[in-house]
């Protein structure tokens, strides 16, 4: 479902991530006025997520990329901070079990979309899959570039079957990040968050530009759509993020189940 947003990557249409700013604030003057309008969004989604649980008849997939630091750990706790957690499941894929890698690298992905009623959140994804293993050379291109046509056919599938999805790259400056990691070493109680890793991530960022822009070329389609969204300010990507999904979902026109009861017939005492 294609959503008219400046950040949208209209399918066929390179990313050009290097042209794009990460610094970004839209239409608003200043931090305030688009915290107030996010959460204004929040109290849509609230109103909406409700209406999809009860009815059970649509599905809803949010799958946040970004670079080490980029926000999306943020990017949950605050977007989805005002729903009903029945009605959401966040996901996190890091490095596959021996069980998952006895099967087909969408397995472990495809147990974990989420069913009618529900919104899905994928903390990272099945597009690890052309990203960590292409740049760390896990798989052989032979193998990886087969991967996007595989990935447009699962999504197809999930989208056909009833699951929205909306796809979002965090798109932070290499100079944010660098502030981001340095934040968690000087703050003790961000010291769990800093892994020692993330620096020699952070020396391949080139490459991972590269993964990016392809993945998100060859992959943003009508029924799963990319945006790539400026994050360097937290406060701007919440506002991208919210209005997006809030839009889209208002896209399903979402209907409260019919009542099998007639209501003036019971009477509570």
């Amino acid at each position: 479902m294609l959503i008219d947003c400046p950040h949208l990557v209209v399918p066929g249409k390179k990313p050009r991530l290097s042209k794009r700013r990460t610094d970004e604030k839209g239409r608003f003057k200043d931090k305030e006025q688009a915290i107030a309008a996010a959460k204004e969004n929040l109290a849509r989604l609230d109103e909406l997520q409700e209406v999809l649980y009860a009815s059970g008849s649509a599905s809803v997939l949010i799958v946040l990329q970004a670079m080490d630091a980029g926000g999306k750990d943020g990017t949950i706790e605050f977007v989805f901070s005002g729903i009903n957690p029945q009605g959401c499941r966040v996901s996190s894929f890091k490095v596959p079990s021996d069980l998952e890698k006895a099967h087909d690298y969408l397995w472990r992905i495809h147990h974990e979309a989420p069913p009618r009623g529900m919104i899905g959140i994928f903390n990272r994804s099945h597009y690890e899959s052309v990203l960590v293993e292409r740049v760390k050379k896990i798989a052989p291109e032979k193998v990886w570039s087969k991967r996007f046509r595989h990935i447009n056919e699962f999504e197809r599938l999930l989208a056909d079957e009833g699951t929205l999805i909306l796809k979002f790259f965090l798109h932070i400056s290499k100079d944010e990040q660098k502030e981001r990691l340095k934040a968690r070493l000087a703050d003790p109680r961000k010291h769990w968050k800093f892994n020692p890793g993330d620096l020699e991530e952070r020396k391949l960022w080139d490459d991972y530009m590269a993964a990016y822009e392809e993945a998100i070329e060859k992959t943003s389609t009508e029924h799963a759509p990319w945006f790539v969204v400026p994050s360097d300010r937290k406060w701007y990507r919440n506002w991208v993020i919210s209005d997006v999904i809030v839009r889209a979902m208002e896209k399903l026109n979402l209907k409260y189940p019919e009542t099998r009861i007639d209501p003036a017939k019971y009477k509570v005492k």
